[in-house]
């Protein structure tokens, strides 16, 4: 005799908790690392910083891709030039590699490599957050819902005095107002 499976909102909240597990714990990690990009780079880490000194002609106008060839050179960082940019408010050259940064200040000469390794876990964390091809899209949609259908679903999976009806409401009130007072008073 075969027990027949009834779908239950416990077992379709038990079920999908299961299943995107991973998913949650990955957005959370790197939603809470994204919201504080400000404060440090997600996707890589400075490993070693190298003092500069160069010459750079007065005029800022002059530098340019043949200068910046020649320093990329002299600290062995040919090849790996990706751009360079003179930054009129801080007085500096900057010099974009592929694997580290170059700021150097235009009246001294003196600067600094950091040379850059990838966070190995947090970094894939943070580009699967961020993704926007239509494929990843659809099926960050497919999860969105099924977030709303495990919030949903947990609601009505507790009977007694803690039931929904008798003591949850408050609290999903609470959840509602707490983001609302964020967005209308101290955004």
């Amino acid at each position: 005799m075969s027990k027949q499976r009834k779908l239950t909102y416990r077992g379709l909240h038990r079920d999908l908790g299961y299943f995107y597990v991973g998913l949650i714990i990955s957005f959370s990690i790197s939603g809470i690392a994204l919201n504080h990009r400000r404060d440090w780079n997600v996707r890589r880490f400075t490993y070693q910083e190298i003092p500069m000194q160069v010459t750079l002609p007065k005029d800022a106008k002059k530098i340019d891709k043949r200068l910046v060839t020649e320093i990329s050179k002299k600290y062995k960082m040919d090849g790996q030039l990706d751009n360079f940019r003179i930054r009129d408010k801080e007085q500096q050259l900057e010099i974009r590699y592929q694997k580290g940064r170059a700021k150097i200040d235009l009246k001294t000469g003196k600067g600094q490599l950091n040379m850059f390794k990838r966070r190995v876990v947090l970094g894939e964390m943070a580009d699967l957050h961020q993704r926007t091809n239509a494929s990843w899209i659809w099926y960050s949609d497919i999860f969105g819902l099924a977030m709303l259908t495990i919030a949903i679903t947990g609601m009505f999976i507790t009977r007694g005095k803690n039931s929904f009806r008798k003591r949850g409401y408050i609290l999903a009130v609470a959840g509602v107002v707490f983001p609302l007072v964020f967005l209308f008073l101290l955004l």
